[in-house]
């Protein structure tokens, strides 16, 4: 895609794979005939294939599939999560990931503390999430129960407050998968502002979705992933409407 962000990439992927070993349930009689015959019980599934994508700063691309397609393969290669097994992921500036919102988060310790622990995780300077703790417990909207231990929250506050750290890092790029199925609408809607706002700052923003109307209001490029291959590259609508096919 071409445009004077784009010249100045933010993410680059190149000749990218991606292999999982897949363990399957055998009896006992299973795996000693298998162990006889000298045959493996494992079986590999190809996630990514070969993926070159370049994404500029400041864009605000969605990354479109169905299930399974590799989508939450490529967000997490580009966060870190994962390495790839062939290729290389490139990235520029602060990265944060809205992946696996909370993973950070310990039971037993209450709202307040795992503020400053996921933030820290999430690369935060103390003095960063000082500045930014007012502003994160009152987006999560749950500031009556911040001294609770988070093993007493619902589903639901957890993840809002887990999804209100994250949003507040300092960055430069955000992904985001499927995250805006947390909370209620008002919290949504929220949140949807709060990646307009990221996007007029001119970072650069990564989604994962499969609320194709969401994808529309934020997302100008999309990127559409078929069986670990990129397909589509370029408007979004083009995108919106092979996946919708």
């Amino acid at each position: 895609m071409t445009s004077e962000k784009a010249i100045k990439p933010s993410i680059i992927i190149d000749g990218v794979h991606k292999k999982f070993t897949l363990n399957h349930a055998f009896s006992l009689k299973d795996t000693m005939v298998s162990w006889i015959r000298g045959r493996r019980l494992t079986s590999t599934f190809e996630a990514l294939k070969g993926v070159d994508l370049v994404i500029g700063e400041g864009e605000s691309v969605a990354i479109l599939g169905m299930n399974g397609s590799g989508k939450s393969t490529l967000l997490k290669l580009v966060s870190g999560v994962m390495e790839p097994d062939e290729g290389e992921v490139l990235t520029r500036g602060r990265v944060a990931g809205l992946i696996e919102v909370g993973a950070g988060f310990h039971p037993e310790l209450s709202g307040r503390e795992n503020v400053f622990l996921n933030a820290a995780i999430l690369g935060m300077k103390r003095p960063e999430i000082e500045a930014r703790y007012d502003e994160i417990v009152a987006f999560s909207g749950i500031e009556k129960f911040i001294d609770q231990e988070v093993k007493h929250y619902s589903s639901g506050m957890f993840m809002r407050l887990a999804f209100s750290v994250a949003i507040h890092v300092e960055l430069d790029v955000l992904l985001v998968d499927e995250i805006l199925s947390v909370g209620d609408a008002p919290f949504r809607e929220k949140c949807r502002l709060k990646f307009e706002e990221l996007i007029a700052a001119g970072k650069t923003l990564v989604v994962v979705s499969h609320d194709m109307e969401m994808v529309r209001e934020l997302c100008t490029r999309g990127v559409v992933i078929s069986k670990g291959d990129v397909v589509y590259d370029g408007e979004i609508e083009g995108a919106i409407a092979l996946v919708d096919a």
